[in-house]
């Protein structure tokens, strides 16, 4: 039973920091590091688990529509971007038609960029990106996690940004199908 005891002792003292016999114990649980307290200001209140909870936005226009009606449903279907942010300055964002509950499939990716990182790529790539501070209004974007104060603060940082889509699944298909493509945002039909 004594040794029980002090195998307990020992244990807590590894795990919380106690300290046993004089000796001080060192603390092996580290705090969630917030790495980027700008486009996440909820890190503390929902800790990056999973890795595509730093911030969540909505839009439209990011579906590429089956007729070229200016009224297709597809234009105005809300598109879920849920997004990793990255130390430096770039977001990848899984992007989801219906959110991103527990059984929920993205069915593509965004890749986010700062001005400075488009401004360096080749002009042949700069093609595929869109500039956020004109898609975001064409766009209707909204950061539906956050407050209005909370989106204000953060809407000019995410403004300098470029955004370039990716999808490998169309929204109603099981299973990815066919060939992955590029949508160019910036192309799709400007609605009102």
């Amino acid at each position: 039973m004594k040794s029980k005891i002090l195998l307990v002792t020992a244990l807590m003292s590894m795990t919380v920091g106690c300290s046993t016999a004089g000796n001080k114990g060192t603390s092996i649980v580290a705090e969630p590091k917030v790495y980027n307290e700008t486009l996440n200001p909820h890190q503390k209140e929902y800790p990056n688990h999973l890795g595509f909870n730093d911030l969540h936005i909505q839009a439209i226009r990011h579906l590429k529509p089956e007729s070229h009606d200016i009224h297709d449903p597809d234009l105005q279907t809300i598109v879920h971007h849920h997004c990793k942010a990255y130390d430096d300055g770039t977001l990848l964002c899984l992007m989801f038609h219906t959110g991103m509950k527990d059984q929920d499939k993205p069915m593509g990716f965004e890749y986010i960029i700062t001005t400075a990182q488009f401004n360096a790529l080749p002009a042949e790539e700069k093609q595929y990106w869109h500039y956020h501070a004109e898609e975001i209004p064409r766009a209707h974007a909204t950061f539906p996690d956050l407050t209005a104060a909370e989106a204000a603060k953060i809407l000019p940082a995410v403004n300098e940004t470029y955004g370039k889509v990716y999808y490998f699944k169309k929204p109603h298909d099981k299973m990815p199908l066919g060939e992955p493509y590029i949508l160019k945002v910036q192309d799709m039909p400007v609605q009102d």
